[in-house]
């Protein structure tokens, strides 16, 4: 069966999260017998319950048998999914209780806070700050939006926003938890891709935190390829500095980033190289430098620049090269990521820039830009992914890593 899997809004997810506990529950206790004891149901709403989702799947989760139910290769990747959903909202009410609040360990509050809706009001609320373009986002009222964030600071006994001049803001426990409500909605998109994937579909969103090196080529390639098999894949890449990618990367809303590797010790993200990029000086072909045979860095001073942003692993590289050959470092007359800008004030203001050549290589095979022939050597990056340590990614994110690991020559 061709299961639709929704684009980008977790609510609207294949199971939700109430459906996901009643599945958790007759995967532990083996049948709906025991489970309407933990759930305070009855067995035979359970078993309608199962048999509805399964209907509507189109695909059975639990094989009857005489002696109990046991879990198909659905329910298990089901189930799967809720346990890593559970440890995240689990850690929430903990530390909730830890803070005093042992009043969230009831039947009522877990309810409360096991609802993909209110997860997703509360992620949007602290995207945007303002519950109006939350509420027209979703297509309900802001009284709605209002009462979703009210029940879940009734259900943890604690406020979750902070209103500011800035619009509505997380409060530093907000904050953390409003990160694993993230990660508990990205796991409910995986499984509605990892059950579209059984059903023989890979469909579904996937969402990449592109870098700029990775933008012109290595990316649109291995986008063009999979889903030239694929089709039903969807993939939105976000450009935004690094520190927000990595943030987005961290709750889950983003699956991967793609780029220049930072030197980072953090042990929540994993890093994997796919190059070395040589890095050169580019000009224009019409700057006075451009025609010249040979070059010193020498030659350089004086010159304006357009260069990356202070603190990028690229402007550090450079200033420290600089600085190692006993030459000024380039102070830049503007500084940017965006590759749009760098082209322009190359083409048009006559500035120099240092990247790598694979970024403006459709200029350069068009003619209008150049590698000036200026020594660089030493000077590099580690292009490679970053992924959150841990991630159980579904299979359509990890096969768009494999097209871009091949399209590096890196082994599959």
């Amino acid at each position: 069966m061709k299961i639709d899997v929704s684009e980008a809004d977790p609510a609207q997810a294949l199971l939700s999260l109430r459906e996901l506990r009643v599945l958790a529950a007759v995967v532990r206790d083996g049948g709906v017998r025991p489970s309407a004891e933990t759930l305070l149901r009855t067995a035979s709403a359970l078993s309608r319950a199962i048999a509805q989702l399964e209907r509507r799947l189109g695909m059975p989760l639990f094989e009857r048998r005489g002696r109990g139910m046991l879990p198909t290769p659905a329910g298990r990747l089901a189930y799967g999914r809720f346990c890593r959903i559970e440890h995240e909202l689990e850690q929430v009410l903990d530390e909730a209780a830890r803070n005093g609040r042992a009043a969230v360990r009831t039947m009522a509050a877990v309810e409360s806070l096991f609802d993909e809706r209110r997860l997703t009001v509360a992620s949007m609320l602290a995207e945007t700050g303002h519950m109006p373009t939350v509420a027209r986002r979703l297509g309900v009222s802001q009284p709605a939006i209002s009462a979703s964030i009210a029940r879940l600071e009734a259900a943890l006994r604690e406020k979750l926003f902070l209103r500011t001049p800035r619009g509505m803001v997380p409060g530093s426990l907000g904050a953390r938890w409003l990160m694993r409500f993230d990660r508990a909605l990205a796991e409910l998109r995986y499984l509605s891709q990892d059950l579209a994937a059984l059903g023989g579909s890979m469909a579904g969103v996937i969402a990449v935190g592109a870098l700029p090196l990775a933008r012109t080529r290595l990316l649109p390639q291995a986008i063009a390829t999979l889903r030239a098999a694929h089709p039903e894949l969807r993939v939105h890449a976000r450009e935004s500095p690094y520190e927000q990618l990595c943030a987005d990367l961290l709750s889950g809303k983003l699956d991967f980033i793609i780029g220049a590797l930072r030197p980072e010790s953090d042990q929540a993200l994993h890093h994997e190289l796919l190059f070395t990029d040589e890095l050169c000086v580019m000009a224009a072909t019409t700057h006075p430098l451009a025609n010249r045979k040979r070059l010193r860095l020498a030659d350089l001073r004086g010159q304006s620049w357009v260069l990356s942003r202070p603190g990028t692993p690229l402007r550090e590289s450079l200033n420290a090269f600089f600085a190692a050959h006993g030459e000024p470092v380039p102070i830049p007359a503007v500084e940017t990521g965006d590759l749009a800008l760098v082209r322009g004030m190359l083409v048009t203001g006559g500035m120099l820039t240092v990247l790598s050549t694979h970024q403006l290589q459709y200029e350069v095979e068009a003619g209008q830009l150049r590698m000036l022939p200026v020594s660089l050597d030493g000077l590099q990056r580690r292009i490679g992914i970053t992924t959150r340590t841990g991630a159980q990614l579904p299979d359509s994110v990890r096969a768009l890593l494999d097209e871009i690991r091949a399209a590096c020559g890196v082994a599959v």
